[in-house]
């Protein structure tokens, strides 16, 4: 088969909002192929596929919240001579943490991996390590923590927690990181996937369904996800579930919560703002999600995309209302620090325009070690058994592409 590959690649960035037209077979996937760990960027989304090299400028730690910082930094560039520069990079949980942020020597852009032909091509089966896997906290302290904040909220006392727990994972051998991205990329083609350094030897890396928020000219959209449940591979099942999903008390009040606390973080910040009545359904290979687009027009037309998603994080969906509240329940009952795991993910450009996703279905990896990641949303009618079901069908889409059957 002859291949085109459709890329732009200039120093110091491209032009992201500029469709990259002609022949896509090859032009996505040439990117994720090209992938090296430590030494590239990888960001794929709906809209395009990113691939950065090499470090121009990392934006500072500060006081200065990170999207004034991200700003300066990109303005810098551009006095610099940088031609569109653009920052890639996450910023964690904890905003005021440091940040892995950082302008490249060089972007290379290509439309979406889902309108890449060759992406249906299966990447190579997981090799045979050997796994060890600890959990970390135990399902039961898991259950037992659900249990508390469940009886918390029966009291009055806050309205939901999204409660996550860990599994570390070690194996025998040195990770296969762009193998594990092929996996994860080609299982998801049309969500949200990603990979990039977030210190020495460490590599944050992840399959998200979820935009926090893009900006594009004139335009902004948001897409919370709250309420979920398992996909099944049988299929009569698997729509029922999606159906008994979409009338789930439980599930629509846990996804009412967030879509208001989104309507409300941006209207500041909008001329207009489209909010659906009810949800819809997205799914990814592991799990139905409820799912609201929000679509809106800011007023000011030099907030940042940055910006926008620095306002509605964290959301709901990742945290819990009231947020201050929920913060300080996550802190007492998480026995771990979340760091990069519901956070946001992305890029953004000198003009303000970027994508910026929520940090879930992820993992951190460092040498042979993978910690995963996994969250679900509690509120007063849900059930520890439930919530642990949850949290491990979400663990499904990295176990399954480094090949750990639990």
């Amino acid at each position: 088969m002859t291949t085109a590959h459709h890329v732009a690649d200039r120093p110091g960035g491209s032009e992201p909002g500029t469709p990259v037209g002609g022949d896509t077979v090859g032009a996505a996937t040439s990117l994720l192929d090209a992938y090296e760990p430590g030494r590239a960027r990888f960001f794929a989304s709906p809209t395009r596929t990113l691939l950065a090299h090499g470090v121009r400028a990392e934006v500072p730690h500060g006081t200065a919240p990170v999207a004034q910082r991200v700003a300066e930094t990109l303005a810098a560039r551009v006095l610099a001579g940088d031609e569109a520069p653009v920052v890639v990079g996450a910023v964690p949980f904890d905003q005021g943490a440091p940040a892995a942020l950082a302008v490249p020597e060089a972007v290379r852009w290509a439309p979406p991996l889902a309108e890449d032909p060759l992406i249906a091509l299966p990447a190579a089966a997981p090799g045979a390590a050997r796994w060890d896997v600890r959990p970390v906290p135990e399902p039961a302290g898991y259950g037992a923590a659900v249990a508390e904040a469940v009886a918390r909220m029966q009291r009055g006392d806050f309205a939901k927690v999204v409660l996550a727990r860990t599994l570390e994972l070690s194996s025998d051998r040195d990770l296969d990181l762009p193998a594990l991205l092929q996996r994860l990329a080609r299982r998801d083609p049309a969500g949200y996937t990603f990979a990039l350094p977030t210190g020495p030897g460490r590599t944050l890396l992840g399959a998200s369904p979820e935009l926090l928020v893009s900006r594009r000219g004139g335009t902004l959209v948001a897409n919370p996800l709250a309420g979920s449940t398992p996909r099944s591979a049988d299929l009569a099942e698997d729509v029922r579930r999606a159906a008994a999903l979409l009338q789930s008390e439980k599930d629509l009040h846990e996804h009412a919560v967030v879509v208001d606390a989104v309507r409300e973080a941006l209207a500041p910040y909008c001329r207009t703002l489209h909010v659906p009545e009810r949800p819809t359904l997205v799914r990814t290979a592991a799990m139905w999600h409820l799912s609201t687009t929000v679509t809106g027009e800011p007023a000011d037309p030099a907030v940042s995309a940055l910006e926008l998603a620095s306002a509605l994080h964290p959301t709901p969906a990742v945290c819990g209302t009231p947020t201050a509240t929920a913060r300080g329940v996550i802190g007492e009952l998480e026995p771990f620090d979340r760091g990069f795991f519901t956070g946001m993910v992305g890029w953004g450009d000198a003009n303000g325009d970027g994508e910026w996703v929520v940090t879930i279905r992820c993992a951190e990896a460092e040498e042979r070690t993978l910690r995963l990641y996994a969250g679900a949303g509690v509120v007063a009618q849900s059930s520890p058994e439930a919530e642990t079901a949850e949290t491990g069908a979400k663990f499904q889409t990295f176990l399954q592409a480094v090949g750990v059957d639990q």
